[in-house]
């Protein structure tokens, strides 16, 4: 049974039948799915939900499909780590990793988003998917599209990274490099979607596709112990994870599953592209459409689709926004690993660093529970590492030169 209501704008409130469509006639405005929460109140408990398989589906009254799942049935519930030497580094008390590095089958949380997109697709019956990716999405999109055996159409900003380039076409998809940014790309892709019948998951699925994310949050609560935590910093793209792991946490308020909401969000930029902490920074709901220059290629959108209803919920939540340059990005991705053992992608150097800085402006009480979402695997960015990792020590085959070389660590020297 599904609890989906419609789809419904933004902005103006109008109303809409569920059809893969994403922006009001009227408006212009996005549309937002809306559920019968009076209905899910009844069939949705913590015991319902921890009887069921740990997977992003355990939540599936609170995602807009209409049967069984069809995409991604092992993906999400990925761990949350208690992060105590990274902890102490940092000089507060409660520090949590919520660790996507880990996500099934591309290590990264658009295998969550993936998984609902192309469910939804299949239940309109689509036999063609397609993405305008940063290299996460274009991932997971080719992944599960081939095993649900969708034809794949990606298109991706032509100067991606080459081991994002890699991990999207060893999956066999039509992929498409195209010269410009990913605003570029997106731009195309909208025109594409207006032609050709394909279920562009972010864009005539994107209202479907992006409920994905709330399960980032929802597991968050549950592996909390059902209870929100004082802060959780996010990293910020086009806004969408942000403003969805706000929505999960006020769904899981409304239906009764964790008492007192008092959670602050914090966004998480790179320097080289952040229009979102720059506007919040700035005390206005205008986004400034910036070009892209960061190694944080995952995060480098320029124009965010969701932007304005990012800081809104940064508002709401009495959070803040801060932004990082790419060589504390990647201290950041060395500190994650050295003192947790998770490599995250630059990405997660971008959460940490961000947390940090805001832990010693204040903004971040030191005492109080804070959760650092890490959304992708460092394996796919380690270009960002070039030249900047600890040395390798080569040595003869002998014990000999192993001792030299053992001395030579000793004394600091590399040899």
């Amino acid at each position: 049974m599904g609890y989906v209501l419609g789809l419904k704008c933004r902005e103006c409130g109008r109303q809409y039948p569920i059809e893969p469509i994403y922006v009001c006639e009227f408006c212009f405005g996005p549309l937002e799915v809306v559920y019968d929460y009076k209905a899910i109140k009844k069939a949705l408990t913590r015991k319902a939900i921890e009887k069921r398989p740990q997977s992003l589906w355990r939540y599936r009254e609170l995602l807009p499909i209409d049967g069984e799942p069809l995409v991604g049935l092992e993906s999400g519930f990925t761990p949350l780590l208690k992060a105590e030497n990274l902890a102490r580094e940092l000089g507060v008390r409660e520090l949590y990793i919520k660790d996507d590095t880990v996500a099934h089958p591309t290590l990264s949380f658009k295998d969550r988003v993936v998984a609902v997109a192309l469910t939804k697709a299949k239940e309109f019956g689509f036999d063609t998917v397609a993405c305008a990716s940063t290299g996460n999405l274009a991932h997971a999109v080719s992944a599960h599209g081939a095993r649900a055996g969708f034809k794949r159409f990606i298109f991706i900003p032509a100067t991606l990274e080459q081991s994002k380039i890699t991990a999207s076409i060893v999956y066999e998809p039509n992929l498409m490099a195209v010269d410009g940014s990913y605003d570029d790309v997106n731009r195309l892709c909208s025109e594409i979607a207006n032609k050709y019948k394909w279920a562009f998951v972010n864009i005539n699925i994107r209202p479907f596709y992006a409920e994905g994310s709330k399960t980032h949050g929802f597991e968050i609560l549950e592996q909390l112990g059902w209870r929100a935590p004082d802060n959780v910093v996010i990293p910020c793209a086009s806004g969408s994870l942000l403003t969805k792991i706000w929505k999960g946490f006020k769904e899981f308020k409304e239906l009764k599953l964790i008492g007192d909401l008092q959670s602050k969000l914090f966004g998480a930029q790179a320097t080289g592209c952040s229009p979102i902490s720059t506007a919040v920074k700035q005390g206005t709901d205008v986004i400034r459409p910036v070009k892209p220059d960061t190694i944080a290629k995952s995060l480098a959108i320029g124009n965010p689709a969701d932007g304005f209803y990012a800081i809104q919920c940064i508002k709401e939540s009495g959070g803040w926004a801060e932004d990082v340059p790419d060589p504390e990005i990647v201290e950041a991705i060395q500190l994650l690993a050295r003192t947790e053992g998770v490599f995250a992608e630059t990405a997660g150097g971008v959460t940490l660093a961000c947390a940090r800085k805001l832990i010693e402006a204040g903004k971040i009480g030191r005492d109080e529970t804070t959760v650092l979402c890490i959304t992708g695997n460092g394996l796919k960015t380690q270009e960002a590492l070039s030249g900047k990792t600890s040395p390798v020590h080569h040595i003869k085959p002998k014990l000999s030169s192993f001792e030299e070389a053992l001395e030579n660590i000793k004394k600091g020297v590399v040899g």
